[in-house]
């Protein structure tokens, strides 16, 4: 197994630019995305988790959940590549047993800068260290430290999460882990007319994280992405390790839970899904190796009376997810159930009066069975000390 690094391996120096590709009317979306496992002592099977976003969107006006956001400007960026960004921070934070939603959503202005900007601090080479600061009176940034040693974030909590029972102070600081998980990984897609993809991404970290003065241990995950695109409905999963394992799967698709136009699930029309098959990734620990995978099936279960029926906060069932994804020498078939559930709604306005939706939906996750199968045996569950991860799956169709 490859040894821990003291920083993080790969190019950033477009970690803190939003100008990758040319910006699209009411298409073009841009965030920086982190989420935090730390294993809760009252149920090991599962996780305390918390998800932070910091998202600008080329757009007139969109509403996100019930917050009407109207941007007013558009990104500028000056002669030194810094940014002033228009867009919103938010957040939720699972505690084990209540899903404060949201934990932040704040509009704001943002700058976004690298350390070779002037107004850094100190001289930089523009390799990585620089950060993502919302103007607002309390600490919300993102960076990353001089040589690429670890990120940070810092957190005040909505007072309004606050009375409901939330922690008010959040601070975070994550830094490389186990070999691949820990090395960024960046894709670049352009279809055509400039609309693609741009994604920077960090899959497995150490997290060192202090809440409200008490101290916890856990794992990160980052990503920065931009999409030039109409929004389709999509699964995605992912499974942190004990041993600095990763595991994720992705299966876009075309449903007719397109026309959904609400938040409200197990709606009859989600039946059909096209294309049926997706990819996954596997970076194994154990065997010193990645996996990738070209086949992926995702079913998505409603619980019947057998089961322990678990709830959102609106009182509606958590669904399980079946998940394979195989080659030709790993196989792993795996069933999660999620034991809450963090959504966000989008509506924008588009031509005609008409009005477009996204629901993305985010479940922290219970492993409820795993086998990994290859050329050197089968591992189950029973492997590994813990497996926590987190689980998308959205509908709508947001253009």
């Amino acid at each position: 197994m490859v040894g821990d690094s003291d920083q993080f391996i790969g190019d950033y120096s477009s970690l803190w630019r939003l100008d990758m590709m040319p910006s699209l009317p009411r298409l073009s979306w841009w965030w920086w995305w982190v989420i935090i496992f730390i294993p809760d002592p009252d149920n090991p099977g599962r996780s305390r988790q918390l998800m932070v976003l910091w998202s600008s969107k080329e757009t007139p006006a969109i509403r996100v959940n019930d917050h009407w956001w109207k941007p007013g400007s558009r990104m500028r960026v000056d002669e030194h590549g810094g940014h002033v960004v228009p867009g919103m921070v938010c957040s939720w934070w699972f505690d084990g047993q209540n899903m404060h939603e949201p934990l932040i959503i704040r509009e704001c202005k943002m700058v976004s800068i690298d350390d070779k900007h002037p107004l850094w601090p100190e001289e930089g080479q523009g390799h990585g260290s620089g950060a993502v600061v919302p103007l607002v009176d309390e600490d919300l940034s993102l960076g990353m430290t001089k040589g690429n040693k670890k990120f940070w974030l810092n957190l005040t909590s909505d007072k309004k999460a606050q009375l409901n029972g939330a922690p008010k102070s959040i601070t975070a600081e994550l830094t490389p882990w186990w070999g691949p998980p820990s090395r960024l990984t960046y894709k670049n897609n352009v279809f055509f007319s400039d609309m693609g993809y741009d994604i920077l991404r960090v899959q497995g970290t150490k997290a060192s994280i202090v809440i409200d003065d008490e101290k916890f241990e856990g794992t990160g995950y980052f990503q920065k992405v931009s999409v030039q695109a109409p929004t389709f409905p999509w699964f995605w999963g992912m499974l942190h390790f004990d041993d600095g394992s990763y595991l994720d799967w992705f299966m876009p698709h075309i449903s007719f839970s397109c026309l959904n136009l609400n938040d409200k699930p197990w709606k009859l029309r989600d039946i059909f899904r096209n294309p049926k098959i997706g990819t996954g990734i596997f970076h194994d620990a154990k065997r010193d190796r990645t996996e990738e995978f070209k086949k992926c099936t995702v079913e998505l279960i409603k619980p019947d009376s057998s089961d322990e029926n678990l709830f959102d906060n609106d009182g509606n069932s958590l669904p399980k997810f079946r998940v394979s994804v195989w080659n030709e020498r790993t196989q792993i078939a795996l069933e999660v159930r999620a034991v809450s559930r963090a959504k966000w709604t989008f509506d924008q306005p588009t031509r005609a009066g008409m009005v477009s939706h996204l629901t993305y939906n985010e479940y922290p996750l219970q492993l409820l069975k795993i086998v990994i199968k290859d050329e050197n045996g089968t591992r189950t569950k029973s492997d590994y000390s813990w497996i926590h991860g987190n689980a998308e799956h959205s509908w709508g169709f947001l253009h």
